[in-house]
């Protein structure tokens, strides 16, 4: 029983991990709180990029967003711009 449990478990926790949440334009407005032409103007194509952050299903005009990778790079995106400064001895000062 306890083996059925585990493996169950480790299923589920595989197939959990593999799913995807798909966003409209408008759903991910409201969790990022831009608007919904600033997403489809300026960051689609400039920082959401085709099959990383967004897919066209069915090859169709709609969009859905994939929020894993989004979140993912909004939060690297977010620490790499921090301004460093170069120090003498080589390293870099956090700003």
């Amino acid at each position: 029983m306890h083996i059925f449990l585990c493996f169950r478990m480790y299923y589920f926790t595989r197939s959990f991990a593999l799913s995807k949440t798909y966003l409209t334009t408008e759903q991910l407005s409201e969790r990022i709180h831009y608007d919904v032409r600033t997403i489809r103007n300026r960051l689609k194509d400039s920082v959401l990029l085709e099959g990383i952050h967004y897919i066209r299903p069915f090859g169709g005009r709609k969009l859905l967003f994939l929020w894993e990778a989004i979140e993912r790079d909004i939060h690297t995106a977010s620490s790499a711009h921090v301004p460093l400064i170069p120090m003498a001895n080589g390293g870099v000062a956090h700003g």
